[in-house]
């Protein structure tokens, strides 16, 4: 790739030297050629990057400035800049070796004074990053569109009681899925982030709700006729910025695309942290959506139990890894989707290299997980434990009632002639043994 600036000039391309490497820029666990479970790592995870995590977020929080200095910030001219982050973004990607990348459209480029100065601009980048991804083999998993930055969202963008603004978010949705196209997007990504209430009291919620659903058939009956055939993602998030959001949880999304007639269209895309923001774990959200056939794409990161709000940290815990891999290696994986680093280094880690550690920590936590997932389920009793807690809905009367053979009135009877259940215990603490056995 020609590049007019080296951005990580004392960084080699990190590569795969094995568990007992001291080399911290160097991966232990995952080698994207290995197979398991039938195909390679690389394709397991399909890695992406949060262009707008990596590449944009400077480390500020509610209480302070940025940390980050970014030596792609040459010039007092936004445009510019946003062609020296594109270069230094691909310059990245190739040194870790992700195969794609994930972006907004407002990370791609800055916002112009009008609609059509921001699709211009977008265009311009959208051209260069074309130019990039044929150079360096890089594509992009998801586009989407940033519908909750600007001061005219702070009532939502398609829930907003102003059709006007519904009007804006609309023009500006159409040129982020034109952009997804031209890039040869996989997935396009919805993430409501101002899409909710505040207050009931000044809020018609069903009305709202119904304006989502319409504004989403628009889009998606837009991306259709343009050429886009990949699959739209929902991101659901229980709160923040808003009190309360409509894509609360898995649940709350699934109900809303049985609802509003996108099921053919939509799935999710399951992000750890907002999972336990909702009060559920990572696996719960992970799980629920891949039960019901809509498990579309993965945001890997992971929250502070101590803290009550969106952290976005590097994926680390091992555990909670496991437990993800174990149930796409049950659920057939990802694609087209696939697990995409929208986390944040923290506001203290101030140097370029900061980047690389955090997603080599990343990727070899999940690769390491996926060994020990798929050693759990091909060695050990793990799915005949799972499986015998139902043994009694394998024949008989609760084959029957599975069946939907059975009365109400049926039941009862059957109550009453087998009396008083036994008492059989969940083995809840064999079974976190088992996990705990596997792990080497």
């Amino acid at each position: 790739m020609t590049q007019l600036n080296q951005y990580f000039p004392n960084i080699d391309k990190i590569k795969y030297e094995g568990p007992d490497t001291d080399n911290p820029m160097a991966f232990t666990h995952y080698d994207e050629d290995r197979k398991v479970a039938g195909k390679s790592m690389k394709d397991h995870f399909r890695f992406a990057v949060a262009y707008w995590h990596s590449f944009c977020n400077d480390n500020n929080d509610p209480f302070g400035v940025g940390t980050r200095i970014f030596p792609w910030d040459k010039t007092s001219d936004p445009l510019e800049n946003a062609k020296f982050r594109l270069e230094a973004a691909f310059e990245f990607f190739t040194k870790l070796g992700v195969p794609y990348y994930c972006f907004h459209d407002r990370d791609l480029a800055p916002e112009g004074q009008t609609i059509g100065e921001s699709e211009k601009k977008l265009a311009e980048l959208v051209d260069l990053a074309k130019q990039y991804q044929k150079e360096t083999g890089v594509k992009l998993l998801w586009g989407t569109a940033n519908l909750f930055t600007h001061p005219r969202y702070m009532n939502g963008a398609a829930t907003n009681p102003d059709f006007n603004v519904v009007c804006h978010a609309a023009a500006q949705v159409k040129a982020a899925l034109d952009a997804t196209v031209e890039l040869g997007g996989e997935n396009y990504v919805f993430w409501g982030g101002r899409e909710g209430y505040m207050h009931l009291l000044n809020t018609d919620m069903k009305r709202e709700i119904d304006h989502m659903g319409a504004f989403l058939r628009a889009a998606r009956d837009y991306g259709r006729k343009i050429g886009f055939e990949g699959v739209y993602l929902i991101e659901p998030k229980p709160m923040e910025p808003t009190k309360h959001q409509y894509d609360f949880d898995a649940a709350t999304v699934i109900g809303f695309l049985r609802e509003q007639d996108l099921l053919d269209d939509f799935k999710l895309n399951v992000e750890g942290n907002h999972a336990t923001l909702a009060s559920h774990t990572f696996s719960h959200d992970v799980m629920l959506a891949a039960q019901n056939g809509l498990l579309g794409s993965i945001d890997a990161n992971r929250g502070d139990y101590q803290n009550g709000w969106d952290t976005d940290y590097f994926p680390t815990d091992l555990y909670d890894a496991i437990q993800v891999m174990m149930i796409l290696l049950e659920h057939g994986g990802l694609a087209p989707g696939g697990l995409n680093f929208d986390a944040k280094i923290r506001r203290n880690s101030t140097d370029l290299d900061d980047l690389f550690h955090a997603h080599i920590g990343g990727m070899d936590t999940f690769a390491r997980a996926l060994l020990i997932a798929d050693d759990i389920l091909n060695t050990s009793d793990y799915k005949k434990m799972r499986d015998g807690r139902y043994s009694s809905f394998d024949e008989g009367d609760g084959k029957a009632f599975e069946d939907g053979k059975l009365s109400l009135t049926d039941l009862r009877a059957l109550a009453i002639k087998q009396g008083e259940p036994e008492m059989i215990s969940g083995k809840q603490e064999l079974f976190e043994n088992l996990v705990n056995r596997h792990i080497r």
